[in-house]
């Protein structure tokens, strides 16, 4: 058994940081010789490996394995390893012990590397121990992305021969893994020319490499490895799509890679540009992608995000008998608002929950102007009142609209308790069907107060200044972020945005402040209140979501 000692002493970098700059990347190359090709039935008979970082070996490790079983003589053949040779070798477990300690926290590499990692692995199970999590680079995969038809195959013996690499794989170990290790080194080359700088890019670069506008990778070369926001822009410079990310460069070049969604593809044919804006937390980085949207109302937007075009629920407050609509932009004319929503559809939803718990008018027609014989469909139904046919006075139905304004914004027991009676005495009849339908109007309702009283005390809540440790600070006003700083941000570095508040657009508010709501929400566990103006209220009542009352209306 050969192994340099002297590189088993020190700590492992962590690799946690994919963004790594590969020089600073520590690779294992390992290839193993066995006696067949399933890992669940055959063994290991050899093990060679070179750990490289910076183009420089830092030592090899070479061992047969007695495997305790007969080797095939075809594989004799190939790799001149027989019973003989290795019938004083140490067993898989000695060997296996002294390789881990060899690959410590490394980047594994092989060609096709699965099969190296799918006998290492069984070898482990055999032992009881866990699985290898080092992360793993397959050099035949790059090979096929990277050389394409430059080569018949992409077999390790034809790289090597057509490369003109300084080692020649043998089907030994050792050897192999040395001219493993040399191909490497060509491939991260040819890499750069894709804007590979770090392991992120390496890892995902098989995938990225064969996409139909990998020539565009390029455009992704000064992206940073931090949060922010990214705009996608045609030849005219129009912004087509905005997007927010807490790793800018991972983010970007996975449209090249594991983004499979059908607007994808048409989306990077049109892009000729692409412009970032860095941000110190994640929170900024939502927040500035909600202005830009506004902002630009980008195409890929509207068709596949909500904040490209909001929808709301509207209560009509402005006229003698309120009703319920939906509507896209939220105006100031003293109107009760709910949303925004993902779609007409669900807004949709919402209404039919507060039409179940209230019965307010359904007719878009003017009382008083078209006065019908008879009442309305809905109202004839009883789910429904009709002050165009006289039945219910002003201030009779003005009773009803008290009751709804109060479960909007105040009690919302007024609007879900009636949905859970109704949903609840529909179980009993054994009319589950129309339960469950119930329960998701309900849950509908429920979720959009939920987001609405979170939104509300924070814009009542004035100035507020909020440090969540390990991640930064924020400033609001009025639910809208005026400051943001990291965690090593000094403070004349800190992003003032002071000049964004107060947007003209109410529907940007409402969406800003929702936002920055669910963030305080998500990290409520981890928050420091530096500071509020006014206090940050909770409510007492929490609201029910009605996911437990799923089994017994289904």
């Amino acid at each position: 058994m050969a192994l340099d000692p002297t590189h088993l002493t020190g700590i492992q970098r962590s690799l946690d940081d994919l963004g790594t700059p590969l020089h600073d990347v520590t690779f294992c190359v390992v290839d193993l010789e066995t006696t067949g090709g399933s890992a669940e039935t055959c063994s290991i008979t050899e093990i060679g490996a070179v750990k490289l970082c910076s183009g420089r070996s830092l030592g090899t490790f070479q061992t047969l394995v007695n495997p305790g079983c007969a080797i095939p003589p075809r594989i004799t053949v190939l790799t001149g390893i027989s019973e003989s040779i290795v019938h004083t070798a140490p067993r898989i477990e000695e060997a296996l012990a002294a390789f881990l300690e060899f690959l410590g926290g490394a980047v594994v590499v092989g060609h096709n590397v699965r099969f190296d990692l799918r006998f290492l692995d069984a070898a482990l199970r055999s032992q009881q121990r866990p699985s290898l999590t080092n992360r793993s680079v397959d050099t035949c995969a790059l090979a096929r992305r990277l050389l394409g038809e430059e080569v018949p195959n992409h077999k390790l013996g034809t790289l090597a021969s057509r490369l003109r690499l300084d080692h020649q794989p043998s089907h030994r170990a050792l050897d192999d893994a040395l001219a493993t290790g040399d191909l490497l080194h060509v491939l991260i080359e040819r890499a750069t020319a894709l804007g590979v700088t770090g392991l992120d890019d390496l890892l995902s670069l098989p995938t990225m490499a064969g996409h139909a506008q990998a020539k565009k990778l390029r455009l992704t070369d000064d992206l940073p490895r931090g949060p922010g926001v990214y705009l996608f822009k045609d030849r005219h410079h129009n912004v087509l799509y905005v997007g927010k990310a807490t790793n800018l460069r991972a983010r970007v070049r996975s449209y090249f890679s594991s983004d499979t969604r059908r607007k994808t593809g048409a989306l990077l044919r049109e892009t000729a540009s692409l412009e970032h804006q860095p941000c110190h937390t994640p929170l900024e980085a939502a927040v500035r992608e909600i202005r830009l949207i506004h902002q630009h109302q980008p195409r890929y937007n509207r068709q596949g995000k909500r904040r490209g075009r909001p929808t709301y629920v509207k209560l009509t407050l402005g006229e003698a008998f309120p009703r319920l609509s939906i509507v896209r932009q939220v105006r100031d004319d003293g109107a009760l608002y709910v949303g925004p929503f993902g779609s007409h559809r669900a807004a949709a939803v919402v209404v039919d929950a507060i039409h179940a718990a209230a019965p307010l008018r359904r007719c878009t027609a003017r009382p008083g102007r078209q006065d019908r014989p008879a009442a309305c469909t809905a109202a004839q139904l009883g789910v429904a009142t009709c002050p165009c046919s006289g039945a219910v006075t002003s201030a009779q139905y003005q009773h009803i609209i008290d009751r709804v304004v109060t479960g909007i914004e105040s009690d919302h027991r007024v609007l879900l308790d009636p949905l859970a009676d109704k949903m609840a005495e529909l179980a009993r009849a054994e009319r589950f069907e129309e339960a469950a339908d119930t329960r998701d109007r309900a849950a509908a309702l429920s979720r959009a107060l939920r987001r609405r009283q979170r939104a509300q005390q924070l814009r009542q809540a004035g100035r507020l200044i909020v440090e969540v440790p390990g991640m930064g600070g924020v400033e609001l006003l009025a639910g809208q972020l005026v400051d943001a700083w990291g965690v090593d941000t000094p403070s004349e570095g800190r992003l003032a945005l002071a000049g964004r508040i107060g947007p003209a657009d109410e529907s940007l508010a409402i969406d800003e402040a929702l936002v920055v709501a669910s963030w305080l929400h998500s990290h409520a566990d981890r928050s420091r209140l530096i500071h509020a103006e006014h206090g940050l209220s909770q409510s007492a009542t929490p609201l029910p979501d009605f996911q437990g009352e799923r089994d017994r209306a289904a």
